[in-house]
């Protein structure tokens, strides 16, 4: 596996590149917009394909990389399913995964810095955010946080992990770069504690000052969606719910599911659609590839689908520069179907 612990000397925020091989599909962890042409260098030096880009939660201290990531490489953007942020390719909850190739991140819902905060757990390693740092752990004073959740997360998520467990942070302002699990049981000052409450009096007695930059970067981050979706080429193929409903019903449309296995088994799928995941996009749509044959054969109308919208927007400016004609996307993608009370079935997950 490549592994790459990065840093950004104004946030003192870590971004980590995890990837199964050389030549592979990478992904990144809470990345900073400002470190960008950083990240694309390396996975250009090291011959990886950013086919994720992944927030622990919503930023206050600094604007996240996962838009100019997503506008730079089609990468798929995710975050916890939590998160108020307005525009994301995959939201994933408590016990889900987050998958590349052979690499297999379970997600973990540890609230309290934030309401949408998470942390991945990867075999001998766990990615914390915010939630738990290296002797210490994240203030509970803004964004929804509570200290309470926060005191679950850690004691009743984090630290039931076995201590041999690698710890890396999201941030760290004294130089170091990992822990244990064990090391932060034994040495961490905010969690030597009895109880909830105890831990709550210790957090609410920190008065710390807000961060220098929270009144610009949590509102960039709410907002990640808007350049994708002010796109005139995305605006003008965008259908409405009604839109497509009416198209699903004329027997002229293809409807192309582009959400993986476990977001159709979990929330259903159009009846009828095709199965194409977007990371296998560029093969379906190359000559001799599954959608370039179905548009060639069938001459239907293709309409592209995903959990919110983004993934289909992304994949339908792809199909254009590839020279498909009448494609289209659904705007809202299954959540606004969904929430339309489109036809749907239940797909059993492979």
């Amino acid at each position: 596996m490549i592994f790459r612990q990065l840093f950004d000397p104004t946030s003192f925020t870590y971004t980590y590149l995890l990837a199964s091989r050389v030549g592979g599909e990478a992904l990144l962890i809470d990345p900073v917009l400002e470190r960008c042409e950083r990240y694309l260098q390396l996975l250009d030096e090291l011959d990886l394909k950013l086919v994720k880009a992944v927030d622990t939660h919503c930023h206050a201290d600094h604007i996240t990389g996962l838009g100019r990531l997503r506008d730079a490489t089609r990468c798929v953007t995710v975050m916890g399913r939590k998160t108020a942020v307005d525009v994301v390719s995959m939201r994933v909850d408590d016990g889900d995964s987050i998958d590349i190739e052979t690499i297999s991140l379970r997600v973990l819902y540890t609230p309290g810095h934030t309401d949408d905060s998470y942390s991945f757990h990867l075999d001998d390693r766990v990615f914390t955010g915010d939630t738990l740092l290296i002797r210490g752990t994240g203030r509970t004073d803004f964004q929804n946080g509570d200290s309470h959740a926060a005191y679950d997360s850690l004691f009743n998520k984090l630290l039931t992990l076995p201590d041999d467990t690698l710890v890396y942070p999201g941030h760290d302002y004294k130089g170091d770069t990992s822990s244990t699990i064990g090391e932060e049981r034994a040495h961490n000052p905010r969690l030597q504690v009895s109880s909830a409450n105890e831990y709550a009096e210790i957090m609410a007695g920190l008065n710390l000052p807000n961060p220098k930059m929270m009144d610009v970067a949590v509102p960039a981050n709410l907002s990640i969606g808007q350049d994708l979706a002010s796109d005139p080429e995305v605006i003008a193929a965008t259908l409405s719910i009604d839109e497509a409903r009416a198209c699903y019903n004329d027997g002229n449309t293809l409807f192309i599911d582009l959400r993986e296995t476990g977001e159709r088994a979990r929330e259903g799928v159009i009846p009828g659609s095709l199965h194409t995941p977007y990371p296998a996009l560029d093969d379906a749509i190359s000559p001799g590839g599954l959608l370039n044959a179905m548009a060639m054969e069938t001459g239907k109308q293709l309409i592209l689908y995903c959990a919110y919208g983004e993934r289909s927007a992304l994949a339908l400016k792809a199909m254009n520069e590839a020279g498909f004609s009448d494609v289209r996307h659904l705007g809202g993608g299954m959540d606004a179907w969904k929430c339309a009370s489109g036809p749907l079935e239940q797909e059993a997950e492979a």
